[in-house]
């Protein structure tokens, strides 16, 4: 699975968006401040989230993009499924159902691929935008059972892009 430049943006604003559940509609260009994206580009994928039903646009001065269910009923899988297509490396699942009963010779190669698959969309439907978005989660980093920094055998994950994101 690969997530692309526009799906990770979409989660940033998505996690923003999050934040501020329940305070009102935010304007695309705070968004775009706020999370260091690119304004024009962050309008398209909003305008995807929108006709998706996840976010809704709201009109007027005090107008922009809001949350239309709370954070903890949107997954990160609906999210990443919309911007970036099936979770799995080759297609969907049952693309790779058929490549297993198929091709006897690289079966069990697809089995693996199935497995990585299966694991990453159950953390991915099994997480929310309410999970991601409590300091609890980040911090602790239980829910998933990982190790935290203090383990100096964990490297940083390094996403590549946004080199001007801000530190809080």
């Amino acid at each position: 699975m690969k997530i692309s430049q526009k799906g990770l943006y979409a989660l940033q604003a998505m996690m923003m968006l999050a934040r501020h559940y329940n305070q009102g509609a935010i304007r695309i260009r705070d968004i775009a401040y706020e999370e260091v994206l690119p304004e024009k580009f962050l309008e398209l994928i909003l305008l995807e989230l929108k006709n998706a039903r996840i976010v809704e646009s709201v009109r007027g001065a005090k107008g922009g993009y809001q949350l239309r269910r709370p954070p903890s009923e949107i997954r990160l899988s609906e999210i990443i499924r919309l911007i970036d297509g099936p979770l799995a490396p080759f297609g969907d699942a049952e693309q790779l159902r058929s490549l297993i009963n198929s091709d006897l010779d690289h079966r069990s190669l697809y089995q693996v691929f199935m497995e990585v698959r299966n694991a990453a969309a159950k953390i991915l439907e099994h997480t929310t935008l309410a999970d991601i978005v409590d300091p609890k989660f980040v911090k602790a980093g239980k829910r998933l059972g990982k190790k935290t920094n203090d383990d100096p055998r964990v490297l940083p994950m390094v996403v590549p892009g946004n080199p001007r994101r801000r530190e809080d």
